[in-house]
C-alpha cells in the first residue's frame, strides 16, 4: 500500500493536533473543525509537475499524493473531476476585466462539484472499513453520495429538507439511496444526521464537519492551476453556503504554494445570497452569527455555516472579500450565463457569476485582472427556479400561417 503523506489534522480553532488514527471528525479538545496536514517534503521528494504532466489519469485521482487516502478506488468507470475550464474572453470584455474562465463542474457524474468530496470520502470510508455512509444535504451532496455509492457499492442514508427541489429528490431515489426527507431546514437535517451517526456508528459525509471532504473539493483548485499552466488567476469567485467548497479552494492553492508549484494565492471571493449571508456578515463583524436563511439558491441556503472558520480563513489569507447578491441578481445571472455561454447553472452556481458582475460594477475587480468563476451545479437540478425568468409560449396550430403570425407578432 502506498504511504500517504497525511500527517494528521490540526484544529482550525485551537490548533490542537489529531493523529490520522483513530479518525475524528472534529477536535477532541474544543469541538471545532479539523484541517488535514501533510508532509510536503515527502510529497516534493516523490512527486513533481513533470510527473503530473505525464500522468494520463483524467480524474481527481491524478492528485493522489495530495489526498488523505492510501490509494485510488478500484472502480474508476465514472470519472470525477477533470472538468473543463472554459475561456470566456468576450464576456470578460463586456464585464470590463482582462480575462475570464468558467470552471464547469456541471460535468461531474451527478451534476455538481460535490462529487469531488464524495469520491474521496467514500474511499476514506472504505479504507476505514465502513459499509454505510450518512449525509445531510440540501440536495447536491445527497445526489452525489447516492450516485457514487451506487458506483462503489456502498449503502447511502440521506437526510434532506422536504423542501429540496423535486429533481434532486428524484435523482437521489433513482440511484437507490435510502432517503429521509425532513420536515425542517437543512440545519435540522444536519443535526438529525449526526444523531444517527452517533447512534449507529456509520460514516458521516455531511459537509462542514468531516475534514476529508474539503480535501476532495480542493481538487478543483489543483485542476484550475494545472489548466492555467500554474499561472494562477487574480480572482476566484466561489458560491458559499456551509463554507466547505471555499475552504477547499483555499486549501488546494495553499498546498500548491507549499510545494512551490505556484508563487502566490489568488484572491478568493466569497459570494452569498442576501438571504443566507452569515459568512459575508462575519467578514465584516468578526463573528459568525446564525441567520434565518431564505433564498432561491437552495444549495447555499444555510442558517449556521458548519465550515465557517475555514471560509473566513480562505478569504482573509488570500486577501479576498465577500459579496452578497439578491435572488433577482442570481436569476438574471443564470439567464445571462445560459444565453451567452450555453452553460445552464443552478441558482447557487449562478450566484458566483452574479458576484463577478457585481464586483466589476462596484470596482472591486480592476480592468487588468483575471477571474475564474466556479460553476458548481447544473440548472437541471432546479427547473422551477429557472422558470421564474422565462415564459413557455402557448402552442401554435400546426400550419405555416400560425408560425409566421407568432414569428412576426
Amino acid at each position: 500500500m502506498i504511504k500517504s503523506a497525511l500527517n494528521g489534522f490540526h484544529c482550525i480553532s485551537c490548533g490542537e493536533f489529531s493523529p490520522v488514527e483513530p479518525f475524528h471528525y472534529t477536535c477532541e479538545k474544543c469541538g471545532s473543525n479539523l484541517d488535514a496536514a501533510y508532509d510536503y517534503n515527502q510529497i516534493k521528494n516523490n512527486w513533481s509537475r513533470d510527473q503530473l504532466l505525464n500522468n494520463n489519469e483524467p480524474s481527481i485521482w491524478r492528485y493522489l499524493p495530495l489526498l488523505p487516502v492510501y490509494q485510488s478506488p478500484h472502480n474508476t468507470s465514472i470519472q470525477v473531476g477533470g472538468t473543463p475550464l472554459v475561456n470566456q474572453s468576450e464576456i470578460a470584455h463586456e464585464i470590463g476585466i482582462q480575462n475570464l474562465w468558467l470552471k464547469d463542474d456541471t460535468r461531474n457524474p451527478s451534476g455538481s462539484l460535490k462529487d469531488r468530496a464524495t469520491e474521496v470520502g467514500i474511499q476514506h470510508a472504505k479504507e476505514l472499513g465502513f459499509k454505510t455512509i450518512v449525509a445531510a444535504s440540501t440536495g447536491n451532496a445527497a445526489a452525489s453520495l447516492a450516485c457514487l455509492s451506487a458506483v462503489h457499492r456502498m449503502d447511502a442514508v440521506i437526510f434532506t429538507p422536504s423542501s429540496a427541489p423535486p429533481a434532486k429528490l428524484v435523482q437521489i431515489l433513482q440511484y437507490g439511496a435510502k432517503l429521509f426527507p425532513v420536515d425542517g431546514t437543512y440545519d435540522d437535517a444536519f443535526d438529525l444526521s449526526m444523531e444517527v451517526v452517533n447512534d449507529t456508528g456509520w460514516y458521516s459525509r455531511s459537509t462542514g464537519i468531516n475534514p476529508i471532504l474539503s480535501e476532495g473539493k480542493k481538487t478543483v483548485a489543483l485542476e484550475i492551476a494545472e489548466q492555467l499552466n500554474w499561472d494562477v488567476p487574480d480572482n476566484i469567485f466561489v458560491p458559499v453556503g456551509d463554507g466547505c467548497i471555499i475552504g477547499g479552494v483555499y486549501k488546494g492553492f495553499y498546498d500548491l504554494l507549499e510545494l512551490g508549484w505556484i508563487d502566490h494565492l489568488p484572491k478568493i471571493i466569497a459570494i452569498q445570497a442576501q438571504g443566507s449571508s452569515a459568512i459575508v456578515d462575519a467578514l465584516n463583524s468578526g463573528t459568525i452569527t446564525p441567520v434565518k436563511a431564505k433564498t432561491i439558491a437552495d444549495s447555499i441556503s444555510v442558517d449556521l455555516p458548519r465550515d465557517g472558520l475555514k471560509a473566513i480563513r480562505a478569504v482573509k489569507e488570500s486577501q479576498g472579500c465577500g459579496l452578497k447578491v439578491s435572488d433577482a441578481e442570481i436569476l438574471e445571472a443564470q439567464n445571462r450565463l445560459a444565453k451567452t455561454t450555453g452553460l445552464f447553472a443552478e441558482p447557487a452556481a449562478a450566484a458566483a457569476f452574479a458576484g463577478l458582475i457585481k464586483a466589476a460594477n462596484e470596482n472591486k475587480i480592476s480592468s487588468d485582472e483575471t477571474a475564474v468563476v466556479l460553476i458548481t451545479g447544473t440548472g437541471l437540478k432546479d427547473i422551477n427556479s429557472a422558470q421564474k425568468m422565462i415564459k413557455v409560449p402557448p402552442p401554435i396550430l400546426p400550419d405555416l400561417d400560425s408560425f409566421k403570425e407568432r414569428l412576426h407578432g
